[in-house]
């Protein structure tokens, strides 16, 4: 039986489709033979250099299409890919390579590395001979989860379950090339791009903060497919669209972050020729579930049905998930493993909903929950309803701790400039569609709400730390207790401290 190995990829497409454009960075492009050639070159020039099966090798750079020939040739000598962020410091770089302690790091000469991208591929194996061979149940990746404390946890993924995560999303031809907005360091970077290829498609690399930028690559490239970000999605619904040529997409993707039902509906109308479509899964799991165009509007808040191969559990609220393209395990972290992989179960530390046709809601997560006043919230619902309101740019709640209730759900609001949010107006927005004792307690006003790099998650442990520096205190008469229906006054404390960037009401 013929493995199933992540880099035979591309040489795949590179039978089917050797002249197509495989990879497009900027200026650069690449067609499908030419990466094949390349990887496969690259990767005897490693195992001249004493690159063993099993070896670590780190990538730390910006986004490149020739970092796709490293990633792949890595994985063709059997070793394993690190890529790390490139915003890091020296310092917090060489924590992680050390940590997993990496062969070789490769550079992409702006940052230290033992050597330069360019450098590598200009060089030639120094005799023939053959590559070595390859396990698909071995690591070809480990991905480094963004954290909001300590250091991050290394997924490593095998062979067959990447191979296999782009052949679940691959169609049979072609359907134009897909915008990859997610920096190289990301899971989510590589798994559109694998997808891109499996179906013989370009994956155009662009850089996700530059909201023009991604629309210039749409245009220029005739892009099918744009995936983005709940948050890049209202920056791009913000532009003048009129200004682009963007009939070419024919898929308008989001996930990941809270997805409300307003941010479809304004993608479905800036875009009538595309379908809109909202994906769910995981660095650990891949993709688990997907809300389909035609459920967009009858399942609103829903992230779909389950991926074929993929089976659920609900237990006390948590999804626990089983397929073939779950991670291997942490790197170096039994304890966290065992914690997250139980008898081929993956706790995903999500809370959801089910439905009795089967569609899922994510409500939050199990380590996020606010307990207050001995009821329990799931922030990620409320954070929901606060980012419908028309003058809030972005929302979110948090728990901050109180003497009589344990925690109080606090809002953490960016107001649109030259526009005015209170406390009232934002729990007016909650009832009828959260039970009372979810409704915000006390409003911070922010200038932004913290947020992991790559995927937006809210980083909640940030938002209760600068509530209290904040000094969030509770003036005589303000307190709503949980389960109360009555509406609290806007929270002032004469004299209160503010934190930089954090206005309390």
């Amino acid at each position: 039986m013929q493995p199933l190995l992540y880099h035979e990829l591309v040489h795949d497409a590179a039978s089917r489709f050797p002249d197509k454009v495989a990879v497009s960075c900027g200026d650069r492009r690449m067609t499908f033979a030419e990466l094949s050639d390349r990887t496969t070159r690259l990767a005897a020039v490693l195992v001249d250099r004493g690159v063993a099966p099993g070896d670590r090798v780190g990538w730390w750079g910006a986004t490149a299409a020739e970092a796709a020939v490293l990633y792949l040739a890595v994985a063709e000598a059997g070793a394993i890919f690190c890529p790390v962020n490139p915003r890091f410091s020296e310092a917090e770089a060489a924590a992680v390579l050390d940590w997993v302690g990496a062969t070789l790091v490769v550079s992409d000469g702006t940052l230290p590395g033992d050597l330069s991208l360019d450098g590598l591929l200009a060089e030639q194996p120094r005799r023939d001979r053959p590559l070595p061979q390859v396990d698909e149940a071995s690591t070809h990746v480990i991905f480094f989860t963004s954290g909001t404390t300590g250091r991050p946890k290394g997924v490593e993924i095998s062979h067959r379950a990447d191979r296999l995560r782009a052949l679940s999303q691959a169609v049979p031809f072609p359907r134009g090339p897909s915008i990859v907005m997610f920096p190289q360091f990301h899971m989510a970077a590589w798994k559109h791009t694998h997808e891109a290829w499996a179906s013989g498609d370009e994956a155009v690399l662009v850089d996700g903060g530059d909201t023009e930028a991604i629309l210039h690559a749409v245009q220029d490239h005739r892009a099918a497919r744009l995936y983005a970000l709940p948050a890049v999605w209202r920056r791009i619904l913000a532009l003048d669209l009129d200004a682009y040529d963007l009939r070419s997409l024919r898929f308008t993707d989001t996930g990941t972050s809270s997805t409300p039902p307003e941010l479809l509906d304004a993608i479905g109308t800036a875009f009538p020729q595309a379908a809109v479509t909202v994906t769910y899964g995981s660095t650990e799991a891949g993709i688990a579930c997907r809300l389909g165009p035609d459920d967009v509007r009858t399942h609103p808040g829903s992230v779909g049905p389950l991926l074929p191969g993929v089976r659920a559990r609900v237990e006390d609220g948590e999804l626990w998930l089983r397929s073939p393209f779950l991670f291997s395990r942490y790197y170096g972290d039994e304890e966290a493993t065992a914690a997250a992989l139980v008898d081929g179960w993956f706790h995903t530390g999500e809370l959801v909903e089910r439905t009795a046709e089967g569609y899922f809601s994510i409500v939050g997560r199990k380590a996020d929950i606010i307990r207050t006043g001995g009821e329990s919230v799931a922030p990620a619902e409320v954070d929901a309803v606060l980012q419908s309101h028309p003058d809030v740019v972005d929302a979110a709640v948090a728990g901050v701790p109180d003497v009589d209730w344990g925690e109080l759900v606090t809002a953490f609001v960016v107001v649109r400039s030259g526009a005015t949010v209170d406390l009232e107006a934002l729990r007016g927005l909650c009832a009828g569609r959260l039970a009372s004792y979810k409704h915000p307690r006390r409003l911070v006003v922010v200038d932004a709400v913290p947020r992991t790099g790559p995927t937006q998650q809210v980083q909640r442990s940030q938002l209760a730390a600068l509530a209290q520096e904040a000094r969030v205190d509770r003036p005589p008469g303000a307190d709503v207790a949980p389960g109360a229906d009555r509406s609290p006054g806007t929270d002032r404390s004469p004299g209160a401290d503010r934190s930089p960037g954090a206005a309390v009401r």
